[in-house]
């Protein structure tokens, strides 16, 4: 039986802040906005809204239901920079987790910086070029989905070795990290009170050098052949096949943009 990653929380204080550590958001920047858009619309039936202007350039909030999911942002004209998702990780304090890692060897790239009334946020990488965001607010993204298709469902990070960056999360956030035999010879689960949140999967030379070190977002789908069937006929492709893993049915594809994200059908 696969184990239920959750998003722990703190005693409500009246806001909704995650645990610090845990992934809280997931964000793309995108060259045609519009685009991309209705490639997300088609495939995770994504609507989406403005929540008003942004310091980093246009951006829109995906939903289901009404309820936040996901954010999509688009690169200023003329910026040929690959595309990814982004994961966000919770901090009660967005501009001590930025001096936190500078001295254990990682580099913020942006911020920390306002958000409106939101909250801040930073843009960072660890010692290993994996680039990851950092906030501190309110949550974003709506608990209640948990589980529905189309919702981010697990964050994972693919690294040369676990060895080399494990010890700059622990130091961050105080995970608790334990080996992950299911995941592969060189994997460790990340956990907060106890509970999984996040997975380091070392893979060596099978890493993409065309990718480096990198988290990946996995979406929740109903049916992991068919969401990869669909990638495709919206003009997405499919890097690895559906097949079965100790999560559940994965397929990795990647949007028209190249933007790499895997679809997943967890195991129940």
């Amino acid at each position: 039986m696969t184990e239920v990653w959750g998003s722990p929380r703190r005693p409500s204080t009246g806001e909704a802040r995650q645990t610090p550590g845990t992934p809280c958001w997931t964000s793309l920047l995108a060259h045609d906005l519009e685009s991309i858009k209705d490639f997300y619309s088609g495939l995770f039936g994504w609507s989406y809204y403005n929540p008003g202007p942004r310091r980093l350039g246009p951006y829109v909030r995906a939903t289901i239901d009404g309820q936040d999911v996901a954010g999509i942002g688009g690169l200023t004209p003329g910026r040929r920079l690959p595309t990814a998702w982004t994961t966000y990780l919770a901090s009660d304090d967005a501009d001590g987790t930025a001096e936190g890692i500078r001295s254990s060897c990682g580099t913020v790239g942006v911020g920390p910086l306002t958000a409106e009334e939101a909250g801040r946020l930073l843009l960072a990488s660890d010692p290993a070029g994996a680039s990851f965001g950092v906030w501190q607010g309110t949550r974003l993204a709506s608990p209640r989905l948990a589980g529905t298709p189309g919702t981010p469902v697990r964050h994972e990070l693919v690294t040369h070795r676990t060895s080399a960056v494990v010890t700059f999360y622990r130091a961050l956030f105080g995970y608790e990290a334990e080996p992950a035999p299911a995941g592969g010879p060189d994997s460790v689960t990340l956990r907060l009170n106890g509970r999984p949140v996040a997975a380091i999967h070392g893979v060596g030379a099978a890493l993409p050098p065309a990718r480096g070190p990198h988290w990946m977002t996995s979406f929740e789908v109903a049916d992991t052949d068919m969401a990869a069937r669909r990638v495709v006929e919206l003009g997405g492709q499919v890097l690895r096949p559906p097949r079965e893993s100790a999560a559940g049915r994965v397929a990795t594809v990647a949007d028209p943009e190249g933007a790499v994200f895997t679809l997943l059908r967890t195991a129940r």
